[in-house]
């Protein structure tokens, strides 16, 4: 049987994206991604608080430019994609780092002050950005559906 890395997160930007571009010519942006779990109460009254996780969302090439232009902190994002863990020495010590790199990503919610971001009289939203080129005859890949 095949293996599946597959992840879907719903979450709020925490922070603008940094881009930057390597020697070939290839954009990649980093941020970070918060989802939380929302606190509850237990039967005998014991609260128990929200918890919040980062993650931290690597987009390349077409996608990165994307973000760049229309991704910003406070924003609401669907980011479907797959993990990668990175390792690296630093110091005589070992670093990890597990990342989710990007294929699909639609805005889910804009603050108001970022309402026109990115768009030129676009209405309504465009199309979620992907990782894969759009065929021209197909159209952009298919949207995920929320209810």
């Amino acid at each position: 049987m095949a293996s599946v890395n597959k992840v879907i997160l719903v979450g709020n930007v925490g922070s603008d994206p940094e881009v930057r571009y390597l020697e070939r010519g290839a954009a990649i942006a980093n941020f970070n991604l918060a989802t939380t779990e929302r606190g509850y109460t237990l039967p005998n009254g014991t609260q128990v608080a929200d918890r919040t996780e980062w993650h931290a969302i690597v987009m390349w090439r077409n996608l990165a430019e994307w973000a760049e232009k229309s991704v910003r902190k406070g924003m609401k994002l669907y980011v479907e994609g797959h993990l990668q863990t990175r390792t690296w020495e630093k110091e005589g010590q070992v670093r990890r780092k597990t990342e989710i790199i990007a294929e699909n990503v639609q805005i889910l919610y804009r603050p108001d002050e970022y309402r026109n971001l990115g768009r030129e009289n676009v209405e309504p939203d465009p199309a979620p950005a992907s990782a894969e080129p759009v065929d021209e005859e197909k159209g952009a890949p298919d949207a995920p559906m929320f209810f």
